[in-house]
């Protein structure tokens, strides 16, 4: 079955990866860290090292900015 937290974390972090500059702010940053740590909660080992590797691109693309 599909999990959708973790489809929805995805996507929060796709929707920052395609805004150019620094259109993102802080409350798009946090909602894509929540919606990471929802996830998180509900996924499945293989589900959880991709969550990683979200987080871990959320984190180089604040640091860029």
């Amino acid at each position: 079955m599909e999990n959708n937290l973790f489809q929805q974390a995805k996507d929060a972090v796709a929707n920052m990866m395609n805004m150019q500059g620094n259109s993102t702010t802080a409350q798009d940053q946090q909602a894509a860290q929540n919606a990471i740590q929802a996830a998180y909660n509900e996924a499945s080992p293989e589900e959880k090292q991709q969550l990683q590797q979200l987080e871990n691109q959320l984190k180089q693309h604040n640091q860029l900015q």
